[in-house]
């Protein structure tokens, strides 16, 4: 199948590569049992918008904790899960097969990256753990923005003092992952007082969830973040941005405290 890739890269296409008549092709596809025209059809009209739709898909978002040195070789991989899959797609469903196996490819690198991920991590020398700044260690449970880069000083600053859990032989991790789980419960006692409008309060939840699942999901990418929090909550970006600004900005001003006092202030009702 080179040789179709070769020739669509040759030719000055637009960037609309996955169409109509594309989708109209899968579905003649899967309703046909003659081998050659199911050969023909993958071939001339199915192939090379696979190939594109996992490559855009793979460097939209970044998914680049692979076991492979040529991304073209994950590419494959993917075309050939697609593949397997490709008699699953209904368009009697509702769903466009752009969406439908965009969600596939998706799902699959998310899980591939995840895995891959935690082997490189499991490599890393624990020197190198320890000279990862503050932000580095909560990144497995928080989606990073540029304001909470504003805290890192402020954190590494503090993390350096002997608090009382330090005084009795706790790891700085132990003392993290007690704060968050005070942070959880707080957030979710008070979430309906933080966030009365509309569905704010079930996106923050869902965003909450991935802190009470943190032992369990390896985050190596701020999109994938959003596309974990999508799968629970039907909404855009920027609303899971807005939500999780404000639970930021919560996270930031007690942990401040919990750092330099070493308990969990106390929230207003």
């Amino acid at each position: 199948m080179d040789h179709i890739i070769e020739k669509n890269k040759k030719q000055k296409k637009g960037r609309v590569y996955f169409t109509k008549e594309t989708e109209a092709a899968i579905v003649k596809y899967n309703k046909s049992t003659n081998k050659e025209e199911r050969s023909d059809l993958y071939q001339d009209h199915i192939h090379w918008p696979f190939y594109k739709l996992t490559q855009n898909i793979i460097h939209t978002f970044k998914f680049y904790y692979t076991e492979v040195d040529n991304l073209e070789d994950l590419q494959h991989e993917l075309m050939v899960f697609l593949l397997s899959k490709i008699h699953l797609f209904n368009p009697d469903n509702g769903a466009k097969a752009y969406s439908y196996f965009g969600t596939i490819v998706k799902r699959w690198l998310i899980v591939y990256n995840t895995k891959n991920y935690g082997k490189k991590i499991q490599n890393i020398q624990i020197n190198d753990i320890n000279n990862y700044s503050n932000l580095d260690q909560l990144s497995p449970g928080f989606i990073t923005s540029p304001k909470m880069e504003e805290g890192i000083s402020a954190f590494t600053e503090k993390e350096s003092e002997h608090d009382e859990l330090a005084m009795k032989g706790y790891k700085y991790e132990d003392k993290l992952s007690i704060f968050i789980d005070y942070f959880v419960k707080d957030c979710t006692d008070r979430i309906y007082t933080i966030f009365p409008k509309g569905n704010d309060a079930q996106i923050a939840d869902a965003i909450l969830e991935l802190f009470r699942k943190r032992e369990n999901i390896d985050i190596f990418n701020k999109k994938a973040l959003y596309i974990y929090i999508r799968e629970m909550v039907d909404v855009k970006t920027p609303k899971i941005t807005k939500i999780a600004n404000v639970l930021y900005k919560i996270f930031k001003e007690k942990y401040l405290v919990y750092l330099e006092h070493g308990y969990y202030p106390p929230s207003k009702v």
